[in-house]
């Protein structure tokens, strides 16, 4: 029998976008057991606080778990990204990438972490075309100037984070 590939897709997630899910689908079919490992990350001033971001990725993940085979989780961390990576037993980290300007970014995390553990590879996924230009933050600040958000963002997602802003 061989190992099982667990990898582990992570982010801040406030909120999800329907980007995020593009990732998360297309990394299920590169792993066995993929973990969405939502990141504290206090220092971004989330507008959810983590359990209910933790409780809102898994209501939106909820459809895509099993398929392919892909068992996946989802676990709040806080920390390095590796500690939890080898918590976790992963094998791999899979980052969405958007634009030029994320590359620059993740090309030195990535660099970084296999400072701290070789035995961990970076794997990166390109957006989808449609998904390319989504991010978390110009969701919440469209959705706090008063504009649609509804093709950004899954619909639970759209439902708690307008009553967030009311």
């Amino acid at each position: 029998m061989t190992a099982q590939r667990v990898g582990i897709y992570p982010g801040t997630f406030d909120p999800a976008t329907n980007g995020h899910l593009d990732v998360i689908g297309r990394a299920a079919r590169l792993v066995d057991r993929l973990v969405i490992g939502v990141a504290a990350n206090v220092g971004k001033e989330p507008l959810f606080p983590l359990a209910e971001r933790e409780s809102l990725v898994r209501a939106e993940i909820a459809s895509l778990d099993g398929r392919n085979g892909t068992t996946m989780e989802v676990r709040s961390f806080d920390g390095l990204l590796m500690h939890f990576a080898r918590a976790c037993g992963a094998s791999v980290i899979i980052r969405g990438l958007r634009a030029v300007s994320d590359f620059d970014y993740e090309f030195q995390m990535a660099g970084m972490n296999y400072r701290l553990d070789p035995g961990i590879e970076t794997v990166f996924l390109m957006a989808s075309e449609r998904h390319q230009f989504i991010s978390s933050r110009f969701v919440k600040e469209i959705a706090r100037l008063g504009g649609d958000i509804s093709s950004f963002v899954p619909p639970l997602t759209l439902q708690r984070t307008l009553a967030r802003l009311r």
